[in-house]
């Protein structure tokens, strides 16, 4: 749009919609501000899913199945599969037979650096906390916080791969895209708590999307009302937040007066649409957001003491500490489901491990521990889930030559994550690897059930959270026969 003043005469081309107008003009609503307003209020377009079928086409808040434990989950997905036997799972076994033959099959992704020599541990296990769980040396500020934590030692996706494997995690079946994701199934049985921020929003590492791409918080055969809003991991975080300093002042005034002139006008031509003209004319509640936006974003305001508890002033640490960090001021905003990701996948520890894995642990180690510690002191913990793992493990034998140089390849046979709060049990180790941490043989815990357990904890029933799609009822956990963890439930 021209910055001279409206023009009111019948030759000007000016939109026809208020919707339009507020898409193409640029003071300072801009396309993030928009979209969020109109998903709240169930006004984008509708897609191809049966209607009546499904719940409503908003982010208006709903009532859960039954009572909730949790209203809000921050997952801490760690692309590339952390090792488990040098992170979370001790095998006293594997370090006494280190550097001899496997005598179990192995399915190998790299067959050209493939051996079986089984590859004990070059870090120490201490136990830690009054619970006495044992972790590794490579994560002191986990170390910290067992007694907050379940750690689940008995994860199996039954896939070695990266793509297939995260799909099963975050989409419910292994290897199929174009599913929604968790946050988009809990984001659209539970809408949102707050009307200034989005319901969904992944912050983005600045070393770039996470392997699997948009994938990752896909909102699939669902409405894009439900996929995450993804932050950019630096400042500007959002753009268009901000009016053009050419749009400032007495001109933007005039582009408000002309907005309502459209408004006037569409309700004189659609007199029956009332409740969708007033929601789309909320010019103020757009601009609300815009300001809880900026302010929800703005580390600044925190104190010292919790900039350096997230290690924001470690060059290692501070990229990830800032989104953890912005992750808790979210949350305690009303933000239903926060996912922080790493740029590419960089957990996949194939080769010189031990170099590769102590550098990203000590990138993470510190903001993961500080997130659990700030929910807790803020009074945050009991309702909100925190996950922190990936998609897979590693193996118990060597990649290449076992030396100085030696990796570990893909394994989702057995491997570790660790859940806090929202109702979790705290200060347990549940589940079990076999006896060098190969294979899940006690307690076996799928994708499918880890999706039902929290959907539970959310107050929600995986049987009964349905959309209909593609001519049939589609479920967050229709890969496998899914149950709920209530072993590791408080």
């Amino acid at each position: 749009m021209s910055t001279e003043p409206a023009c009111q005469t019948s030759s000007c081309s000016v939109p026809q919609t208020r919707r339009e107008f507020l898409a193409t003009n640029a003071f300072g609503i801009g396309s993030f501000a928009l979209a969020t307003l109109l998903s709240q209020q169930g006004l984008l377009a509708e897609t191809s899913s049966k209607p009546g079928e499904n719940l409503p086409q908003d982010l208006k808040a709903r009532q859960p199945h039954h009572n909730a434990r949790a209203n809000a989950m921050i997952s801490l997905f760690m692309h590339g599969g952390p090792s488990h036997v040098d992170l979370l799972d001790p095998k006293p076994e594997l370090s006494r037979l280190s550097g001899t033959e496997y005598g179990g099959d192995v399915h190998f992704s790299f067959v050209n650096r493939a051996s079986k020599k089984l590859f004990g541990t070059p870090y120490t296990f201490a136990q830690h906390g009054d619970c006495g769980t044992a972790v590794s040396e490579l994560l002191p500020n986990i170390a910290g916080i067992v007694d907050d934590i379940a750690v689940l030692r008995s994860m199996h996706t039954g896939h070695n791969g990266h793509e297939v494997s995260i799909r099963y995690f975050h989409g419910g079946i292994a290897g199929v895209t174009g599913r929604p994701t968790l946050g988009s199934w809990i984001t659209y049985a539970l809408g949102n708590e707050s009307q200034n921020l989005p319901a969904y929003m992944v912050l983005a590492d600045p070393g770039g999307h996470p392997v699997d791409g948009t994938w990752n918080w896909s909102s699939g055969f669902m409405p894009p009302t439900y996929q995450g809003t993804v932050l950019r991991p630096q400042e500007p975080r959002i753009f268009n937040l901000d009016p053009p300093q050419r749009m400032k002042g007495a001109l933007q005034q005039q582009n408000l007066a002309f907005l309502d002139q459209l408004n006037r006008r569409h309700s004189r031509l659609h007199p029956g649409e009332a409740e969708l003209e007033a929601r789309i004319a909320s010019y103020e509640l757009a601009a609300a957001m815009q300001i809880a936006a900026k302010e929800a974003l703005d580390i600044s305001q925190e104190p010292e003491y919790i900039h350096k508890m997230y290690g924001l002033d470690r060059d290692e640490t501070r990229s990830y500490g800032e989104r953890c960090l912005i992750a808790r001021r979210l949350v305690e905003r009303g933000v239903r489901f926060v996912q922080l990701f790493l740029g590419g996948q960089p957990w996949d520890n194939h080769q010189s491990l031990r170099k590769g894995l102590p550098d990203i642990c000590r990138r993470t180690d510190q903001p993961a521990a500080a997130l659990v510690k700030d929910l807790k002191q803020r009074g945050l913990l009991d309702t909100t889930i925190v996950h922190w793992g990936g998609e897979i493990g590693r193996l118990p034998v060597c990649e290449g030559e076992l030396n100085e140089a030696a990796g570990r390849d893909h394994n989702g046979q057995g491997f570790s994550i660790w859940v806090a709060g929202g109702g979790f049990k705290p200060g347990i180790a549940f589940g079990e690897t076999d006896e060098v941490g190969h294979r899940a043989a006690v307690n076996v815990i799928t994708p499918n059930d880890f999706q039902a357990t929290i959907l539970n904890q959310l107050g929600l029933d995986h049987t009964k959270l349905v959309y209909h799609s593609s001519g049939r009822a589609q479920r967050l956990t229709d890969g496998r026969p899914a149950r709920v963890v209530q072993e590791i439930l408080a």
